[in-house]
């Protein structure tokens, strides 16, 4: 398996390719590697991508050698951070919630999603500054509820408006893990009635390594049955996969998943995202929202796993990993609020 990046040694910065834990120098197989950024392969479409990922497994890499800094693998167009987890949304629900439903009436009808900050979007290893906010009425300070959340993201090519569930992975380039850094006290004074804002566009980290979906064939597996059946745009739902996640805290693990735990696929995301007439370019980056499991021991936040009780304090580094090692981690270590 590979994976594409960028890196930055002696102040150049270049793609590179991951191959378990080796890196790789590719440019030698394509001229649309030799920019600071994967945005020119992005760009170049869905057969691009497979014969630009074909020749890397058959060709004689030179090994990149020495100390890299990692940068983001593309400038990040439009963010779009979906609610994709039934088990995480009934949790919140509940927590947020407790009088009502814990899903609001529109959640099993459609993937559910909000347009994040992508300025704020950083890479693997950058320090995360606590935020400050309003936390109540009266009350602007540092957050005290500083929260990870679990999840998977995708990186596009350019697409156009209203792409269906059948042709949106012509459209997916690969996948990258993300933490939705989460200001809790701040997004429960908020985020009623317009969703999430200030606490959540402060900091997202995501993976420098993205996978092509193109090499995750053996993690795909069927999609989760859906009740009510969705609506034609949103049907056939496309595929899951089967990918094991893990969240550590300061080097001890809090939480295990699974990319399986999603209700709604990649596909759906991305077919409801563009059914308005809007169009996708390269480099936009669509997240599944945390991704939370059955049991307690698989839950994708702190809200969930501590019942709202405990939260990250400066100091603390969270990383997310999988099973895949061309993923690498995500991680950030809490900084003081400024």
């Amino acid at each position: 398996m590979i994976a594409f990046g960028v890196y930055s040694a002696d102040g150049v910065d270049r793609v590179g390719v991951r191959i378990g834990d080796q890196l790789f120098d590719p440019t030698p197989v394509s001229q649309l590697l030799e920019a600071a950024s994967l945005l020119p392969l992005l760009e170049a479409g869905r057969d691009a991508w497979l014969d630009v990922v074909g020749q890397m497994h058959d060709a004689d890499l030179p090994p990149i050698e020495g100390g890299i800094l990692l940068r983001l693998p593309c400038p990040i167009g439009d963010y779009v951070d979906f609610y994709s987890s039934r088990h995480h949304a009934e949790n919140v629900g509940r927590i947020f919630r407790p009088d009502s439903e814990p899903l609001t009436p529109n959640w099993r009808h459609m993937p559910i999603g909000y347009h994040g900050r992508s300025g704020t979007i950083v890479v693997d290893g950058t320090p995360i500054t606590r935020p400050a906010g309003q936390i109540a009425k009266g009350n602007f300070g540092p957050s005290r509820r500083l929260d990870f959340e679990l999840e998977m993201g995708f990186l596009t090519g350019t697409g156009p408006a209203r792409i269906s569930v059948e042709e949106a992975e012509d459209y997916i380039f690969g996948l990258v893990l993300v933490n939705d850094w989460s200001a809790r006290d701040i997004q429960a004074w908020e985020y009623q009635p317009l969703g999430p804002f200030l606490g959540k566009s402060f900091a997202t980290s995501i993976g420098a390594w993205v996978v092509p979906l193109s090499e995750l064939a053996d993690r795909r597996i069927p999609a989760p049955s859906q009740d009510p059946a969705p609506l034609d745009y949103l049907s056939p739902p496309g595929r899951s996969l089967d990918l094991a996640l893990a969240v550590s805290i300061n080097d001890e693990i809090v939480t295990r998943s699974n990319t399986s735990n999603l209700y709604w696929t990649m596909s759906q995301q991305l077919a409801h995202a563009t059914s308005n007439g809007a169009h996708i370019r390269a480099g936009d980056l669509f997240a599944s929202g945390t991704i939370s499991g059955p049991e307690p021991q698989s839950f994708g936040s702190l809200l969930e796993l501590t019942s709202n009780t405990r939260f990250l304090e400066d100091g603390d580094t969270v990383t997310l990993a999988t099973g895949v090692a061309e993923f690498g981690v995500c991680s950030g270590t809490v900084q003081p609020c400024l």
